[in-house]
């Protein structure tokens, strides 16, 4: 972040202290359930800057956590052959951005997908309005806090 040529603190390096994450806990390393899609379509995502950016539908991941079911949209970003999980739980705009974070995700084609959020990491939008960032669809908004990854920037 504080050296790449694409980090927005480039301009203003000697200003970034780092960033801050929740400790690493197990509990939110978790198993899904796979459900693929099958009759995928592109799905517009709104972003912080009042654009759209187009994604192409590639599953569910269905999971049980603090005892509700959860269901997360896994979408694909096809110019970068990329998975991409965008996602917003109860502690967005208290301790987390509160436009939601991101997960990369990985799937090897099975019936399973892990979803580790401790890896969970702030947009670049977080940081700078240069940045435009999709936000996530509604039905990716938990209603249990992940206090997992990163928190937001000071």
């Amino acid at each position: 972040m504080r050296n790449s040529s694409d980090s927005p603190f480039i301009e203003n390096f000697n200003n970034y202290n780092g960033l801050t994450f929740y400790p690493i806990d197990a509990k939110y390393k978790i198993k899904a359930r796979f459900v693929p899609i099958r009759k995928k379509a592109i799905r517009k995502l709104p972003t912080n800057d009042d654009l759209e950016r187009e994604y192409l539908e590639y599953g569910y991941a269905e999971f049980t956590f603090s005892d509700k079911d959860q269901k997360l949209l896994i979408l694909e970003d096809v110019t970068e052959d990329e998975l991409f999980l965008a996602f917003g739980d109860e502690t967005s705009a208290i301790e987390t951005y509160g436009a939601g974070r991101y997960l990369d995700i990985t799937h090897s084609g099975g019936n399973t997908i892990t979803l580790d959020f401790n890896l969970a990491y702030n947009p670049y939008c977080a940081y700078s309005d240069a940045f435009s960032c999709p936000l996530p669809p509604r039905e990716n908004l938990l209603s249990v806090a992940i206090e997992a990854g990163e928190k937001t920037y000071q």
